[in-house]
């Protein structure tokens, strides 16, 4: 058996999730990994793309201005190398970021949900965040490490909560509750 990886019903998850304190502190990292520099925007499932199309609607009033005139000139997502991803503003901020009063840039699709606006939450790649799913015949779940976390980190041991429990609600919403109870069997052995 391979120490690395725990095997959860045929899903491969680096033990770094459930060995590494993590927990957001968006006061100090400002949502930094909704503002990436990167050609690239957040993945996405192909089927999440209707889900935000319809989405779209309830959504657009919480973004910038900016934001929403590159949607409605480009749309919201584009295909590179073949995978679904978000579009981003000059490389930088996803085009669903808002930023709230303390300036910390948020998701306004997840707004919109927790306002009770639409039912579709966020794409499932930023719900997991900082866990990435890699495919390789099967699922492979593992950390990626992103200089700006740094704070959660810290906060993760001072919260004493691994990336795996942080990320509870979006394992739980991909894989489901008896997956996610079986991970934590394994992280405990």
């Amino acid at each position: 058996m391979n120490k690395q990886f725990h095997t959860v019903k045929g899903i491969l998850v680096n033990r770094e999730l459930t060995d590494i304190k993590f927990a957001c502190d968006l006061n100090r990292c400002k949502g930094a990994c909704c503002t990436l520099e990167s050609e690239y925007g957040a993945p996405l499932r192909k089927e999440e793309i209707p889900l935000m199309q319809e989405a779209l609607p309830e959504v657009l009033p919480y973004l910038p201005e900016e934001h929403r005139k590159a949607i409605e000139q480009n749309g919201f997502f584009e295909v590179k190398d073949n995978e679904y991803l978000t579009r981003s503003l000059n490389e930088r901020a996803c085009l669903f970021v808002f930023y709230d009063e303390f300036k910390i840039a948020r998701c306004a699709i997840e707004k919109a949900f927790f306002d009770g606006k639409v039912s579709f939450r966020k794409p499932v790649s930023c719900h997991l965040f900082p866990i990435r799913i890699s495919d390789f015949g099967g699922d492979i779940l593992r950390y990626e490490r992103f200089k700006d976390c740094q704070p959660a980190l810290e906060n993760g041991i001072k919260e004493n909560v691994t990336i795996a429990e942080f990320c509870k609600d979006s394992l739980v919403r991909n894989y489901g509750e008896k997956w996610y109870n079986e991970l934590e069997k394994k992280a405990n052995e």
